[in-house]
């Protein structure tokens, strides 16, 4: 499986057998200082068919697409 660069909101996935669809983008930024050591990075919410609701970064779900246990649809 390949690396996905960005997923939109309604980007439905198979998560471990579950339907989950891609609701909210968090999206990155800095903090605005001189030397901004804290960069925060995009997280997806994705709510589950059984209601279900959680937050992975973008690298987290990346990894997990690339060794197949998630499934973009």
């Amino acid at each position: 499986m390949e690396e996905v660069e960005y997923l939109p909101i309604g980007t439905l996935i198979k998560d471990m057998g579950r339907i989950g669809v891609i609701t909210r983008v968090i999206q990155s930024g800095a903090l605005d200082t001189e030397s901004s050591i804290i960069n925060w990075r995009i997280n997806y919410e994705i709510i589950y068919a059984d209601g279900s609701i959680t937050i992975i970064g973008f690298h987290a779900l990346n990894r997990l697409v690339i060794s197949g246990m998630v499934q973009i649809l």
